[in-house]
């Protein structure tokens, strides 16, 4: 990690730690469900954390750049069809959890943008790396794509463990540990199918 990736890390970490000050549990409020408050109310919603937060803020782009890695395999001709199947489940599963995180930090009063756009390390490829992915002939492009959504994947796996750990939300809580066990079991795909190739 450079000095600079690690500078911007640092600023994201405590812009979203500040930020979670305004999701942080109302003393007295915790009748019913934790975190299931979806009212209109402009209180806090009880049983969320700063590392919910710090999930969900940063799970997005992470699952952004992982769509946009197998978008670029599957424009490609030639692409080893087993690459393909594995591409299009991950923009499948992953689709759908970043509305589902974005959804979440609208409730909790966060702006979703405010982990965007960054390199801070934890699997996230740098515009080298993706500029080399698109720019792979079909059998290089099944091969790199591999071996950088392994990074990747470890790179969520860290994360959503993190959360696991750390988090209060049992929503955020639950997604963490589903993609812990998917994303174990898809790098377990992987590291076979780079085997094969």
């Amino acid at each position: 990690m450079t000095r600079r990736t690690a500078a911007v890390a640092a600023l994201l970490l405590s812009g979203a730690i500040a930020l979670a000050g305004c999701a942080t549990t109302t003393p007295g409020d915790d009748s019913s469900m934790p975190g299931m408050d979806h009212s209109s109310s402009d209180a806090p919603i009880a049983g969320v954390n700063s590392a919910d937060v710090m999930f969900a803020t940063m799970m997005i782009p992470h699952h952004q750049q992982a769509i946009e890695m197998a978008d670029i395999v599957l424009a490609d001709e030639g692409i080893d069809p087993r690459v393909e199947d594995l591409a299009t489940r991950i923009k499948a599963a992953q689709g759908p959890e970043i509305e589902q995180l974005q959804g979440w930090l609208d409730d909790w009063g966060v702006d979703a943008g405010s982990g965007g756009g960054m390199g801070h390390g934890d699997g996230m490829m740098s515009d080298d790396d993706m500029d080399a992915l698109e720019a792979a002939s079909a059998d290089d492009a099944s091969r790199l794509f591999l071996e950088q959504m392994i990074e990747h994947h470890e790179g969520a796996i860290e994360m959503a463990e993190t959360e696991v750990a750390d988090g209060e939300n049992a929503d955020a809580v639950s997604l963490a540990q589903d993609i812990v066990d998917a994303q174990t079991s898809e790098v377990a795909e992987m590291t076979e199918l780079l085997a094969s190739l």
